[in-house]
């Protein structure tokens, strides 16, 4: 617990640093909070962007986390608009992009991960997206009219749900895809196959196994991205989502120890006791797995966020949680609990062909992960098992006659 008139100072507004800001309060804290955020607009929530912002069903108002009025109302000081470009551990000050200083007692660094850029040319050209913000999301949407051709480069999750969203515009849309399926990187084999499957009856176009080389276009616009193997695609707008880097610079500038990210313990906190970290910036403990690793996800940014406001008000550290993710797509809902690490078999449950299935990673008689497709029974009955790590008869849970409920009892 720290003294309670401490200055605590949160470097990043986004769904980590905005919830960490209102869980302070929550949790009876009463010194001088600030806010830091480099965008214009305050914390909101990020994974509608590339589906309900899209689509127009979502905007500003109706993201945000809280009301602007609440920061005032909760004596937060939200400054939008601005960043850090330092951090001084001795004095404890960070100076801010903006020219002027700001001590503090407690910092908190939440200053996310952005998206990783390819060094190839014509990246600059107008009409090549990338999708982190608002202000992204908003440009996409633009481009997505109908008749619109999408490329997109990166056929991760986010590449497949603006896929998706495109679609859904009346846009045609082409994912290209380093790896030789989709998901690679995060999927397993199965689910894989059944959303490239899905995405193609829908009329998304899939070129795997390449990678693109040039961005090129005409009077300063994207008409196209060039193939590894020669060929062109052509589009009047290109996504590129192949992957997030941690903003950690500011920290590692500092002295603060990262590795893909900032390494924090089960509080939060830094090697440095004043400095804290959450959110898509950490490398942190998963106890579950015995290992350290960076998550990017809204629940691991909530689970830190009480982290570090339980640690610096004294209370008792929330319960450590599964990890868990979820996309939608189309009229599919894709709910991830779990982490694949060590895992030696896949058990289906269900039927892909249906659209209705739950992929189990299993290590030995022990569930590591789930990835239920329009199965929320399997989802959360998955995690619990996964949080206990209660063994299970395999033949159990492959027969779908069988209840999850009855499964993990």
């Amino acid at each position: 617990m720290i003294d309670p008139n401490a200055k605590v100072v949160i470097v990043g507004a986004g769904h980590a640093g905005g919830t960490a800001a209102a869980l302070l309060r929550q949790y009876g804290f009463g010194g001088p909070i600030t806010l830091l955020g480099e965008e214009p607009i305050p914390p909101y929530q990020r994974p509608p962007l590339s589906k309900a912002w899209l689509k127009g069903e979502a905007d500003e108002d109706s993201l945000a986390l809280k009301p602007l009025e609440f920061y005032a109302e909760q004596s937060i000081d939200l400054r939008l608009g601005v960043g850090v470009a330092a951090i001084s551990r001795g004095p404890k000050t960070v100076a801010l992009t903006r020219g002027e200083s700001l001590g503090y007692d407690v910092l908190v660094l939440a200053m996310g991960a952005r998206p990783r850029r390819l060094d190839i040319p014509g990246i600059d050209l107008a009409g090549v997206c990338e999708l982190r913000t608002a202000a992204d999301a908003e440009t996409l949407k633009a481009a997505l009219k109908p008749g619109c051709r999408l490329a997109v480069v990166g056929g991760g999750y986010i590449g497949l749900e603006v896929a998706a969203s495109a679609r859904a515009l009346g846009a045609e849309a082409t994912v290209i895809e380093l790896q030789s399926r989709v998901l690679a990187r995060v999927a397993s084999e199965p689910l894989s196959e059944f959303f490239e499957a899905y995405h193609r009856a829908r009329g998304v176009g899939f070129e795997l196994g390449v990678s693109v080389h040039q961005v090129i276009g005409e009077a300063g616009h994207v008409t196209g991205v060039k193939l590894s193997d020669g060929r062109t695609i052509a589009c009047d707008a290109a996504l590129i989502g192949v992957g997030a880097v941690p903003n950690d610079e500011i920290a590692r500038d500092a002295g603060l120890e990262c590795a893909n990210g900032i390494v924090v313990d089960l509080e939060a906190r830094t090697a440095d006791p004043a400095v804290f970290a959450i959110g898509d910036v950490t490398h942190r403990p998963l106890p579950l797995y015995d290992r350290s690793f960076r998550l990017e996800s809204v629940p691991n940014a909530l689970e830190q966020a009480k982290q570090v406001a339980a640690a610096l008000t004294g209370r008792p550290a929330p319960a450590p949680e599964v990890p868990w993710f979820w996309s939608d797509q189309y009229d599919l809902k894709m709910q991830i609990a779990g982490l694949p690490f060590d895992g030696d078999s896949l058990l289906i449950r269900g039927d892909p062909g249906d659209a209705k299935f739950a992929v189990f990673h299993l290590k030995g008689d022990l569930i590591q992960a789930v990835e239920a497709v329009n199965a929320p029974p399997e989802f959360m009955a998955g995690r619990q098992l996964i949080g206990s790590r209660r063994p299970i008869a395999r033949e159990r849970l492959a027969d779908g006659a069988i209840s999850m409920k009855e499964v993990a009892a």
